[in-house]
């Protein structure tokens, strides 16, 4: 059961799901990278400065997270997939994994329109029934978070057809993740920091 297998901190400050037996998966047979992801987790903090301004391409909260990954030996991954009919290839590469090492793939999914979360299961799903990836996990943000937001008057940046837990809990019941074994992490109030803009 996920919420054995986590250390309290992680129970206290995040909203978690599995499926498909994700975390035995991910503990038991890849040690390593449950090690890493426990890790990002317990040092992770949602600093005021990252939602005060506007991201850009790339928000704060997810180049903390590819840097504190790469240090460990993870690498953002696009596969070159094909399918061959009748001796003729038809070249089908993936979307990006934003984090991956020894088959597990990591998504940081913050504040993009919602449907990017149909893309990742997508990926999950492709990439599991192509022995590529064993377990997907997804890092987004839990629904409690919009207090903080409005009250920083940043409330209409982080809107209700953005990325948040209760977007994704829907598609992944309904069969989004096929196959593919998930651990989906929602970043709670409790991690909210302030600190200088």
């Amino acid at each position: 059961m996920l919420s054995d297998r986590l250390p309290q901190f992680v129970r206290d400050n995040y909203e978690f799901h599995e499926w498909k037996h994700a975390s035995a998966i991910l503990s038991q047979d890849f040690a390593s990278e449950w090690e890493d992801l426990i890790s990002l987790l317990q040092d992770l903090r949602l600093r005021k400065s990252w939602i005060a301004v506007g991201g850009g391409n790339k928000s704060k909260l997810a180049s903390y997270v590819d840097e504190f990954l790469v240090q460990r030996g993870w690498v953002e991954k696009q596969f070159q997939t094909a399918i061959e009919v009748d001796g003729r290839r038809l070249d089908s590469p993936t979307h990006k994994v934003d984090c991956f090492k020894n088959g597990i793939a990591l998504e940081i999914e913050w504040n993009n329109k919602d449907p990017f979360f149909d893309r990742d299961l997508n990926n999950f799903r492709l990439l599991f029934d192509l022995r590529a990836v064993s377990v997907g996990v997804i890092l987004t943000r839990a629904d409690e978070l919009q207090d903080i937001f409005r009250d920083l008057g940043r409330g209409s940046s982080y809107g209700m057809s953005t990325t948040h837990m209760s977007k994704l809990l829907p598609r992944i019941e309904g069969g989004g993740g096929a196959g593919c074994p998930l651990l989906v992490f929602g970043i709670k109030k409790s991690l909210y920091v302030e600190d200088e803009e």
